[in-house]
């Protein structure tokens, strides 16, 4: 062969080479700008954000517990301060009955001796169930 013709069957093979090379190319473009494609790359960048967050979360909860369970509880109080306000009186209360009913039967002393006209009645009533 001549050489003018080596040189087009190679520059041939060269393009050849070099549109399948862009096809190729052209092909992963399109399927990256697809909507799915598109979507999951976004989802895996927000999960990867989520995750340093939350290992930034739990490395400062764990230097400093008690400092945010304290705000954390202050937190929730105040999220529920205004059922707190209305219903803390009225718990307060049945505490207070609780204690008071409590402290009665526990007093020595002025426990109320049981009649035994009581105890007959009750065998009266038995007798008449059988």
């Amino acid at each position: 062969m001549r050489p003018s013709r080596t040189r087009l069957i190679n520059a041939a093979r060269r393009s050849m080479i070099q549109r399948a090379e862009l096809q190729r190319k052209l092909g992963a473009a399109r399927d990256a700008f697809k909507p799915g494609a598109l979507l999951s790359r976004g989802k895996y960048r927000v999960d990867e954000k989520v995750d340093d967050a939350a290992h930034a979360v739990r490395e400062q909860f764990r230097s400093n517990r008690l400092p945010i369970a304290l705000a954390a509880a202050a937190g929730v109080a105040w999220l529920f301060r205004e059922p707190i306000k209305e219903h803390v009186p009225k718990v307060g209360r049945k505490i207070q009955e609780l204690a008071a009913s409590v402290a009665e039967r526990l007093r020595p002393g002025e426990a109320e001796p049981a009649d035994d006209d009581d105890i007959g009645y009750l065998e009266e009533d038995d007798e008449a169930v059988q």
